[in-house]
């Protein structure tokens, strides 16, 4: 069991400074222009024919944002291509295209089977990429887990859960349930995943105290998963330095298909012309290229990026990104106090003061208490005298000498950190 003694969950100040040394090349223009050329012929298509149900809910999903989320974005291009590669099936084939009566059907029928291919070897690159990450991630957060019996129970409650999952898909399929049907079950799955880890980082009370001591849980990493997926936390940084990119892909992928279905439903009263054909092949082999760079480029970056640092890391990244520091005089025998809220009893609190020295050396009285929302006072740092700059971080229920009564582990929202300073 790795030990996580002096260390913190990642911040999104810390992963903004680390992705700075990992820029991810610019997509090619291709990908917009191809877009662009691909919804032209789109537009031309929709004013051929009425619009059955399937085809307006495409166009509907295809003329939104994609999602914010990278992971759900990942997702959504691998429904797609599932989608591409059953209409890509020569059994699916308008029955025109299947009899290739014409030398432009036969030519246009090989460079679908070669298509279907480039669509296949993307696929499985995509399923892996997310099959390892769901592993380094687990693996990684079984490190800092006991390595004893309890370890190996959550390894096994792990494969159980999965088993049910994967039951709960192949269930569907057996029904009928569509490709569409499906990955909205597993992104529902993989949401559930994402809930029942936020609820367990933030459980509070008896159940917390079981999770920490009997399961063997250490609170870092309760609090790194209670955080990590939230709207303004970690990963958003990650959602607006490499979003964009996949953004542009998921809406590519999207025309793409949305084309192939409109296509195969007006074959026989309207054939492609070989500027269509060419921006159609342009447009699959751009789009599988870069996707494929894309994960490439993500995968290395996932595989080092750290889930935790040491509280001076985080504290000395977060301090480059600020500078509120206001500089005020404490005349001997006064004292000057500031009154800090914390939103839990999981609050990491710091504090980073200097002196100024004149002709005589000067120092400080410093101090840290704790109040309850029941105006009760606990002294977390105890007074000390400081000459010099000092920074000093400590987790709101890990600061000793105090031993924080269970019962109190709910009633930290709303409780205010008083940090004092007095000059002699």
């Amino acid at each position: 069991m790795a030990s996580t003694d002096g260390l913190v969950p990642i911040t999104r100040a810390f992963l903004s400074s680390y992705y700075d040394k990992y820029p991810f090349g610019p997509l090619s223009n291709d990908v917009a222009r191809l877009t662009s050329e691909i919804r032209s012929i789109i537009s031309e298509l929709q004013q051929r024919s009425p619009l059955n149900q399937g085809e307006s809910l495409l166009l509907e999903e295809a003329s939104h944002q994609p999602p914010h989320k990278i992971d759900e974005n990942m997702w959504k291009n691998r429904e797609s291509i599932e989608e591409i590669l059953y209409l890509l099936e020569r059994s699916h084939w308008p029955t025109l295209l299947q009899q290739q009566s014409t030398p432009e059907d036969a030519k246009l029928t090989s460079l679908l089977e070669r298509l279907k291919v480039k669509f296949q070897n993307t696929l499985k690159i995509l399923e892996s990429f997310q099959s390892k990450n769901a592993e380094l991630v687990f693996n990684t957060v079984m490190t800092y887990m006991p390595q004893d019996f309890r370890g190996t129970l959550i390894r096994q409650q792990r494969e159980r859960s999965e088993r049910s999952k994967q039951a709960e898909v192949d269930a569907l399929v057996n029904s009928g349930g569509s490709i569409r049907d499906r990955y909205a079950l597993l992104w529902k799955q993989q949401m559930d995943r994402r809930r029942q880890l936020a609820q367990l980082g933030a459980a509070t009370g008896v159940y917390r105290t079981l999770v920490k001591y009997l399961v063997g849980v250490p609170q870092v990493l309760l609090d790194f998963i209670r955080k990590i997926n939230d709207d303004d936390g970690p990963m958003e940084e990650q959602r607006q330095r490499y979003g964009p990119s996949l953004y542009c892909l998921t809406a590519m992928v999207l025309s793409i298909r949305l084309f192939l279905f409109l296509l195969w439903g007006q074959f026989e009263a309207r054939k492609l012309s070989r500027s269509e054909v060419s921006v159609f092949e342009q447009a699959v082999d751009v789009y599988t290229s870069e996707f494929e760079r894309f994960m490439k480029f993500m995968s290395e970056v996932l595989a080092s990026s750290p889930f935790f640092i040491s509280a001076e890391e985080a504290g000395s990244v977060e301090a480059r990104k600020m500078d509120d520091y206001k500089e005020i005089s404490i005349p001997a025998g006064k004292t000057y106090e500031v009154s800090l809220t914390v939103d839990s009893v999981n609050s990491y609190i710091a504090w980073d003061f200097s002196l100024v020295q004149g002709k005589m050396n000067m120092d400080v009285g410093f101090s840290v208490e704790y109040t309850s929302p029941l105006e009760e006072k606990i002294l977390i740092l105890p007074y000390h005298r400081y000459e010099s700059d000092q920074v000093l971080r400590y987790k709101v229920d890990c600061i000793p000498p105090v031993v924080e009564p269970v019962e109190s582990v709910a009633e930290a929202e709303g409780s205010e950190e008083s940090l004092k300073a007095d000059s002699l």
